[in-house]
């Protein structure tokens, strides 16, 4: 049975993809902004954030959120890290994979995370020390040993192209013994994917706190492991901090443990002063 606080979680998630869903009928009509290069973001993010916030405020008046469109908001206790449209790009081409995540964190440490598909009607949950689901059925990471035969996925950062030779170079020699790598376009529902089986692994740098705030959680419940590139584990999550820029790898224990020995730290994928507990400290992190 869901907890009281995670049953109030799912119900805001729903509220977002109403708006979501209502806006796919009319996407040659929404308002774009570029807020960085080659990130964009849609009036229907804005709303589906406030709907999400509404939501959460209605059984939790006192809470403060970190929303991808609307900052930091208020000075609770109890913190709520929301990205209401992940996957943006692809739900403004009508490519139909993106999510909602929500992330509920007290002292700093994510205790409940949700991630939504509602196009598939999949919704990932996770507690802290509960373990992580889909759909009422308990999950877990891949117990893969090594890269051989390894489906991960990745990500490119828009806001960072001067990269993307050296990226491109180490996905190529990635591939000389994974099986494939993909680029779906969703940090949150990669991450879920990862805790569910369907990925092996995961690798991406230039992440937000809002996309991987649920999804890291969904990864550790599952049994998996979530780093940087250098193997530093999550800090603290810190609102004054911000959105920050990160570096995340996720799978099975053995499986980043092979993903810190590839070529994957000293390619040039990964983002400048960044990685946890150094400078920008991983997860938007003041680390503890």
């Amino acid at each position: 049975m869901q907890k009281p606080i995670v049953s109030v979680m799912v119900k805001a998630a729903r509220a977002g993809s109403g708006v979501l869903l209502r806006g796919m009928n009319k996407l040659d009509a929404i308002n774009v902004i570029e807020k960085d290069r080659l990130d964009y973001a849609s009036e229907l993010d804005q709303q589906a954030e406030q709907a999400i916030i509404r939501e959460l405020k209605r059984a939790h008046p006192d809470a403060s959120f970190l929303g991808e469109e609307g900052g930091t908001q208020g000075r609770g206790g109890s913190l709520f890290v929301i990205d209401p449209l992940d996957g943006t790009s692809n739900y403004l081409r009508g490519f139909p994979h993106w999510c909602i995540s929500i992330a509920l964190v007290e002292g700093g440490v994510a205790q409940h995370g949700v991630v939504f598909d509602p196009l598939r009607n999949e919704l990932f949950l996770a507690s802290r020390g509960a373990g992580a689901m889909l759909n009422d059925r308990r999950i877990r990471v891949n117990e893969r040993k090594d890269l051989t035969g390894a489906v991960l996925a990745t990500g490119f950062p828009p806001r960072d192209r001067a990269q993307a030779a050296a990226r491109l170079d180490c996905v190529r020699r990635l591939l000389a013994d994974a099986e494939d790598i993909r680029r779906t376009g969703s940090a949150a529902l990669d991450l879920a994917y990862v805790a569910s089986g369907r990925l092996d692994g995961y690798f991406e740098a230039g992440l937000r706190i809002w996309d991987i705030a649920a999804g890291q959680l969904l990864v550790r419940e599952a049994g998996g492991r979530l780093c940087d590139f250098r193997g530093a584990q999550p800090g603290r999550i810190d609102p004054a901090a911000g959105g920050g820029s990160h570096e995340v790898m996720a799978g099975s224990i053995k499986l980043v443990d092979a993903l810190l020995k590839s070529v994957i730290r000293d390619s040039g994928f990964g983002i400048r002063d960044s990685g946890f507990g150094i400078r920008d400290s991983g997860f938007g992190i003041r680390d503890s």
